[in-house]
């Protein structure tokens, strides 16, 4: 066999990569990070039980971008579900909203609105093609 039909065969055998983002998160990107290193590594479906049991605001943004991350890997690039672990969490820094508060002498306290930027990196393997049996009579498996 050749040499490049060796190595697309090898590249087609590893795991696909998906990401899902989310972006201008209305929550300070220290509040999210520590919710979001602690679901690193694991498999989705575990990561979504367990931020589902989180009393935190980040537990519910990170369910809805690991649910759109699970949907784009099943539907557009054909992963198995239970195959999808989360590779690695980036959360970075969106724009922050600049409010304030009036202080004595014509003075002003200024309150910073921060927001985050989130990346899920999902890693899976595609679904294996199940055949089935047809009987001689035309119908599935002898039905």
């Amino acid at each position: 066999m050749e040499r490049w039909l060796k190595e697309l065969l090898v590249k087609l055998k590893e795991p696909m990569e998906v990401i899902a983002k989310s972006d201008f998160l209305r929550i300070s990107p220290r509040k999210l990070n520590l919710v979001a290193q602690s679901i690193k590594g694991f498999k989705a479906t575990y990561a979504l039980e367990v931020l589902k049991n989180l009393n935190k605001k980040a537990a519910d943004l990170l369910i809805l971008t690991l649910k759109q991350g699970i949907g784009n890997a099943i539907n557009n690039f054909n992963l198995d579900k239970e195959s999808l672990v989360i590779k690695k969490i980036e959360v970075g820094k969106g724009p922050i909203l600049k409010r304030g508060r009036p202080i004595a002498r014509g003075q002003w306290h200024e309150i910073l609105k921060r927001t985050s930027n989130l990346e899920i990196f999902l890693e899976g393997n595609e679904k294996t093609k199940e055949v089935k049996k047809k009987d001689k009579k035309g119908g599935e498996d002898g039905k």
